[in-house]
């Protein structure tokens, strides 16, 4: 303890400091009655050569010209705008409006719904409104059907849970954020993609590889961060309704407003119900549980002073699940009914605080403090057996933002992080499978870090970051981690990455699902933490066709395990093993995307990505199972002038893989070694009118779906059950309408 006081003070000394007047701001449009950042556009002082483009949120800083001057704005495509700016130290905001005088050849091309950050050394990509509307998006867990990164897909076969995949590993190895605050850690891991509605959502920020330190130690694969709508620039008013032929029924509604002089609120409310009982395959089980969700939000901002800003909000969640076989009552106690039943009720309560002070005179100095609390409490059946969890988590992190000397060469970030995680678990019931000790824990976790970040200004970025954090359960360790950013021209950019991560395994809070299976469960007495590191290597290449570009990305990351929680199917056939990794565990993934505009409102999104995935079960060292070898990605988005209509096709591309063996079954129970390629395709088309969308598609057109994914099906309590071996779709062919409607902020 005393070297972790020592190490906090030392990272807390401050820097030299300088102070320098400037000018930011953000450049945006209007794309239907959104606000939507431009990207790139061109910023500068009238008759100088001193200029700055937008970065990936639409803003830029300008040192201030010591009087009085016009401030130049210029984008392809868009009507040039230049102001007056007679004082230093403030925020513009500028809307261009699109240059309607253009002909076909010259007009501007279309903003990328998603685009990677050309100046971020992280390599991270943005998610905006305007891609999450080009399928149904109705919650994280389907935000992601036209990103060539990132994978979602079902846990097992009754449950209805999803799990995201970021190189080629599980979503337990993504950091979770919601607004740069941890989320989804835990139980609420496993259904907690469900719980972010998606027309809630501003936009997404996906970054690769190991993150900032000032996050925290446990990402290992890389971010995944959701913005919610602000108060400051959520609609007036926002109704979304939604419906599909597969029973689902949902409803958002969102509004903000101004409460006095400098309070700003929003209100944000989601109703959905999946009500009908699909069952496709005829198995007698649904195939996605019947659900009732209610989530309401409410947040608050305000600049106290010119300097001081707060934020702070409440989140609630009440969800109800039933799933299992169609003939299961719920009202019934399961103990007194033959059927199987899957019961899942969860309530979840989320706040947040964030508090920022800005120095007076100096904008790049400024001291933070953020916290956030989640309260989560599941109850659950899994036929005869009884899992009731709850979960109380509370966060904190002190931030120091200064720099050194020049702020735009020299900046650094550091301070102190707290985290408070109690789990508490009681398993129930039938118990005769399950050899397993309480997965109960309490976790304290103090920790200190300082981030340093050198820029020569158009050329590289270095930033280097060291944390150490000191842990109840597992003692001291230390993060370190670096990533570079290097332009050799203005066409190319260049990213390296290296850095460490840890996590603290739940092994049944994140992994319940394997209660809906008469596989033995066995659970070592004693799961160490994971570690592991990653690497990556990151090129762009933006080539031009007259006013077109085309971006090209190229990228390879490898994360290698020190220690795993493996999760062992390969023991036997009706055997779950959890255990600490004794062998090699390592994923190597390599990916390539091209992204155009090829002519004016078409755009089309390719990628490839091969993944090598191997890890030690059973004493071998095996490709993972369940996992596809190759995933690859096709989206065209075609938008009429203004736009009027917009249509998007989507295909996805699974690549064949392992299936653990199930030999030890009778042969009637037995299943392939290996699973086939598979394609899914997706299309929809949106109308737009001023205040209106309306939106109708179709998901999965060619109606494919993982044959018998559940093994014995008919013999729920007998001895081969099991919904845990799922490579592929559970769902048919669905189709949805939905309808938008918006009231702009004045």
């Amino acid at each position: 303890m005393k070297s972790m006081i020592i190490l906090s003070l030392i990272l807390l000394i401050p820097g030299v400091l300088s102070a320098q007047s400037k000018v930011s701001g953000q450049v945006f449009e209007y794309q239907h009655n959104k606000k939507e950042p431009i990207i790139g556009a061109n910023v500068y002082w009238a008759e100088t050569s001193i200029g700055a483009s937008t970065n990936e949120e639409g803003k830029f800083h300008l040192p201030w010209q010591d009087g009085p001057s016009k401030l130049v704005v210029s984008f392809v495509g868009y009507t040039p705008d230049t102001l007056l700016v007679s004082k230093p130290d403030q925020s513009l905001q500028i809307n261009l409006l699109q240059d309607e005088q253009l002909d076909e050849v010259t007009v501007a091309a279309r903003q990328a719904g998603t685009h990677i950050s050309r100046l971020n050394p992280i390599t991270s990509m943005e998610i905006t409104s305007a891609e999450l509307c080009k399928a149904a998006c109705c919650s994280l867990a389907e935000s992601f059907e036209t990103n060539a990164s990132v994978d979602v897909s079902y846990t097992d076969a009754a449950t209805g849970a999803k799990q995201i995949q970021l190189l080629g590993l599980s979503g337990t190895y993504v950091q979770m954020l919601s607004e740069n605050l941890p989320t989804s850690r835990g139980l609420g891991a496993t259904y907690g993609l469900d719980f972010v509605p998606g027309p809630w959502m501003e936009s997404i920020q996906v970054s690769k590889g190991s993150a900032s330190v000032s996050n925290g130690y446990e990402s290992l694969t890389g971010q995944i961060n959701v913005e919610y709508k602000k108060p400051a620039t959520s609609e007036t008013l926002f109704v979304n309704g939604f419906t599909s032929s597969s029973g689902r029924f949902e409803s958002n509604v969102n509004t903000g407003f101004d409460v006095g002089e400098k309070w700003k609120t929003a209100l944000l409310a989601h109703a959905s119900t999946d009500s009908r009982e699909n069952d496709h395959n005829g198995d007698g089980f649904l195939d996605e549980p019947l659900t009732r969700r209610y989530i309401f939000m409410n947040r608050w901002e305000s600049p106290i002073t010119n300097h001081l800003t707060t934020q702070f909000g409440l989140k609630v969640l009440d969800e109800e699940r039933t799933g299992g076989q169609a003939t299961y009552n719920r009202s019934i106690d399961p103990m007194d009914q033959e059927a199987y039943g899957i019961l899942i009720d969860s309530r979840n309560l989320e706040a947040f605080f964030k508090a920022g002070y800005t120095f007076p005179g100096d904008g790049d100095k400024s001291v933070a403090f953020i916290s956030n609390y989640t309260f989560h409490d599941q109850a659950s059946v899994y036929g005869h057996r009884f899992y009731d969890a709850t979960q109380n988590y509370l966060a904190g992190n002190l931030i120091l933002a200064s720099h050194f000397g020049q702020p735009e060469r020299h900046k650094y970030t550091t301070g102190l992080s707290y985290l408070y995680d109690d789990l508490r678990e009681d398993l129930s019931g039938d118990l005769t499978n399950i050899m397993a000790t309480d997965g109960s824990r309490t976790e304290h976790v103090t920790g200190a870090y300082f981030q340093y970040t050198y820029t020569l200004p158009d050329k590289l970025t270095v930033l280097t970051g060291l944390r150490g954090d000191y842990h109840n359960l597992y003692d001291f360790f230390i993060t370190p981690r670096m990533h570079v950013r290097y332009t050799p021209n203005e066409h190319i950019v260049v990213r390296a990455s290296a850095g460490k991560g840890y996590r603290t395994p739940n092994t049944l809070a994140e992994n319940n699902a394997f209660l809906a299976s008469s596989r033995h469960i066995f659970i070592d007495d004693q799961v160490d933490m994971e570690e592991g590191w990653n690497y990556g290597l990151n090129v762009t290449n933006y080539i031009h066709f007259g006013l077109r570009e085309l971006t090209l990305n190229v990228e390879y990351y490898r994360t290698s395990f020190k220690n795993q929680l493996v999760i062992d199917l390969d023991q036997d056939a009706r055997e779950v093993h959890f255990y600490n990794l004794t062998g090699a565990s390592f994923s190597n993934v390599l990916q390539a995307e091209a992204s155009m505009e090829v002519v004016r409102g078409l755009d089309i999104v390719a990628a490839w990505r091969l993944n090598d995935v191997q890890l030690t079960t059973n004493d071998v060292l095996q490709q993972k199972a369940l996992q596809s070898k190759y995933r690859g990605l096709l989206n065209f988005s075609y938008a009429t002038p203004l736009p009027r209509w917009q249509f998007d096709f989507t295909t996805q591309f699974s690549g064949p893989g392992r299936i653990p063996s199930t030999e030890g079954n009778p042969v009637a129970l037995q299943r392939p070694a290996d699973f086939s390629a598979f394609q899914i395709y997706n299309t929809q088309i949106t109308r737009y009118f001023k205040n209106w969308d309306f939106y109708a598609g179709i998901e999965n057109i060619g109606d494919f779906t993982q044959h018998a994914p559940i093994i014995d099906a008919e013999n729920p309590f007998g001895e081969h059950f099991d919904s845990s071996l799922i490579w592929g779709p559970m769902k048919g062919r669905k189709f949805y309408f939905g309808f938008r409607f918006s009231i702009d902020r004045v």
